[in-house]
């Protein structure tokens, strides 16, 4: 222990009079030492002193290292959730402003990546997602602005979007689990989710994001594959790892979101409902309430017309009366 102690100070003692020393790129100092005794592999600090965004010898930083991604001008999440606001006009409701903030950033940080490239797949989790969301939105009309605002500010056309998860989703009506998982592996070009799973086999770079994996989900509901979590785990597991070749733990997570936050949704639906109902029942007891006054009135106003009227005739009596006297 004691000579471990040593050698390591002596270590970081020839380091440190070592940093006083001139670099230069013809005769660089590398971390082969600390590798070694420390069994660590550590880049060497030439590289982080002159590493040039995009300039890796890797395939990535290759397909990547362009001008277009290098010195891309990316708008910030702030800015994204700016341009929504001022797209939409009008302040979200105070229930639903923070899901509305989280699917804008979520939406942002998914199309600014250089690696995301847009599929049915994923227009479809897109759509299923802002139904599930706001489709109890309480302002009449304001579901539809929303959902148009949302993919305007993120740059995304709207009618393709729509479009694209129509196409997938008509695809999948009326078939079978086999018959998706047949289209995945044989990735066949002459129908939509074939050609699809193709391009994502022959990206070794391609992106998932949580819209896809929530996309799988509703192809899984339009096959007749039971909606709960326990049920569609190992499904998820089976076509993304075995039939598209991809990791698939991150999408079995968001297929554990995606059934909380349905929970969620659905039990403050039955919560607002009540309160619904409970409102309208006072609002019936209220007017009840009113109706009843209203008889009474009448009802006072009545007998005192009838008593003004006793009281007239009891009059005219007494004074026919005193005058036939």
């Amino acid at each position: 222990m004691k000579f471990q102690s040593a050698s390591l100070c002596l270590l970081f003692a020839a380091s440190s009079t070592d940093a006083f020393t001139p670099l230069s790129s013809s005769n660089p100092r590398s971390a082969t030492v600390l590798n070694g005794a420390l069994g660590i592999d550590l880049p060497s600090i030439e590289s982080q002193i002159y590493y040039q965004p995009g300039k890796a010898d890797t395939e990535f930083a290759r397909k990547y290292g362009g001008e277009d991604y290098v010195n891309a001008d990316v708008p910030t999440v702030g800015e994204a959730m700016k341009a929504f606001t001022k797209e939409y006009g009008l302040s979200v409701n105070a229930l639903y402003k923070g899901m509305v903030t989280d699917i804008v950033g979520t939406t942002h940080l998914n199309v600014v990546n250089a690696r995301f490239k847009k599929d049915a797949i994923w227009s479809l989790g897109m759509m299923t997602t802002l139904d599930l969301l706001l489709k109890n939105y309480p302002e009449p009309g304001q579901y539809k602005k929303i959902i148009s605002a949302l993919l305007t500010s993120s740059g995304l056309d709207e009618a393709e979007i729509r479009a694209d998860a129509k196409t997938i989703e008509e695809w999948t009506a009326g078939k079978t689990r086999e018959d998706i998982e047949s289209a995945l592996k044989n990735a066949d070009d002459s129908t939509p989710l074939g050609s699809l799973a193709a391009g994502i086999k022959d990206d070794e770079f391609w992106m998932y994001s949580r819209f896809f994996g929530i996309g799988l989900l509703k192809m899984m509901e339009n096959v007749g594959i039971e909606m709960d979590k326990d049920e569609v785990y190992p499904v998820i597991e089976n076509w993304m790892s075995t039939q598209l070749g991809k990791p698939h733990l991150t999408a079995c997570n968001d297929s554990d979101l995606f059934f909380k936050t349905r929970e969620k949704l659905d039990m403050m639906e039955t919560m607002m409902k009540e309160i619904e109902i409970r409102e309208k029942k006072r609002m019936a007891e209220r007017l009840e309430k009113k109706a009843e006054a209203a008889l009474k009135a009448v009802e006072r106003e009545e007998k005192m017309k009838v008593e003004i009227e006793k009281e007239a005739d009891a009059n005219r009596k007494r004074v026919s009366s005193d005058s036939s006297d």
